[in-house]
């Protein structure tokens, strides 16, 4: 079977089994999961147990090469066909490479999130986060660059960080020849991307264009310790505590990086001064409390921060777009927040 025809017979199985009546699903994936207080959906543990089925191990499992083609799989499998931009073409963002996406009907200038995808910092890429970059930008009505910043191990930290920063001040200097308006630049990503959306959003909080809005799904946003979430949810909710120390051991060079705010954005004295954020978590999550931890820092910090729990998703929720409706939520009421962050103002 190709590539192609196994990932659309894939993506059809799982579609159908989470759109399954409810008895039906609870009769062939067991009682609703719960956990610290919460309780799984149930299309997501109806999809929980068909990774269980078909995956022994995850990304820490296989050597580096196969993890990302791991995930490349999954991303076409979870990410759907290709919802039609106006746009697509590749930019160079300040010698970083970058994909730019514009969305039917958007108006010249329109606002532009600066997209960092997830991986860990170690997998990963534009391909794996198109399907999510081509949702934001219709969902959002906003202009998505999307930044193909360098890779762990081969590229230790701080080389995503240097890459990601480059790439938003290229894309703040150049909004004209990107049709954004220079005033309505936000930073967006999802996990190791949130992590680095909201590193920027520190380190560019001074710049003549700093971002207007700051965007972090589910974030890494400390690697020096292991928040209680860590061992709630250490395995069966697809990232797991395994993995996330696999990707901390590629990602960092020395146990003393992890302190460094570059790579722990907790880890920053003083977060007064940074742009307004919106700040999604997943309830089944390792990456939960830290997320969380992060979000009341900004408000004690006096910045207009909106923190909100999807209790019974996991991490990934963003990414799984193409598998029915009863998916969609969360990434909906998410893309609506960056739609409002980044909304024109009298």
């Amino acid at each position: 079977m190709s590539s192609a025809l196994r990932i659309a017979a894939e993506r059809l199985t799982a579609r159908a089994a989470v759109g399954l009546p409810r008895p039906v699903q609870r009769l062939a994936f067991g009682a609703r999961i719960r956990r610290d207080g919460l309780v799984l959906a149930p299309e997501v543990q109806t999809l929980v147990k068909l990774e269980r089925l078909v995956r022994a191990g995850g990304v820490d499992a296989v050597p580096l090469p196969e993890a990302r083609a791991l995930l490349r799989h999954d991303a076409a499998v979870a990410g759907g066909r290709p919802r039609a931009m106006a746009e697509v073409r590749p930019v160079d963002a300040g010698g970083v490479p970058a994909r730019l996406y514009v969305p039917p009907e958007a108006p010249t200038p329109s606002p532009l999130a600066v997209w960092y995808h997830g991986g860990g910092h170690v997998v990963g890429d534009l391909d794996t986060h198109d399907p999510t970059c081509r949702w934001f930008a219709r969902e959002a009505g906003v202009r998505v660059l999307a930044v193909d910043y360098r890779l762990a191990p081969e590229h230790p930290f701080p080389a995503a960080v240097d890459d990601a920063l480059a790439a938003f001040r290229a894309a703040a200097a150049n909004a004209d020849g990107l049709g954004a308006d220079a005033a309505r630049i936000a930073v967006a990503g999802d996990s190791a991307g949130g992590n680095l959306a909201a590193v920027v959003a520190q380190l560019a909080a001074e710049d003549e264009l700093a971002p207007a809005f700051q965007l972090l799904i589910y974030p890494v946003c400390d690697y020096t310790r292991e928040w209680p979430s860590y061992a709630h949810f250490a395995t069966g909710f697809f990232l797991t505590r395994a993995e996330m120390r696999w990707y901390r051991g590629h990602y960092l060079p020395d146990a003393a990086a992890a302190s460094d705010p570059r790579a722990s954005p907790l880890a920053r004295d003083d977060l007064t001064g940074l742009a307004p954020a919106y700040v999604a978590t997943a309830g089944f999550d390792p990456l939960r409390d830290e997320g969380e931890a992060y979000a009341r820092r900004l408000r004690a910090a006096g910045v207009p921060t909106t923190l909100r729990r999807f209790g019974g998703y996991c991490h990934g929720f963003a990414s799984v777009l193409g598998l029915g409706e009863r998916f969609l939520g969360p990434a909906r009421e998410t893309a609506a927040g960056l739609r409002w962050g980044l909304a024109e103002r009298p």
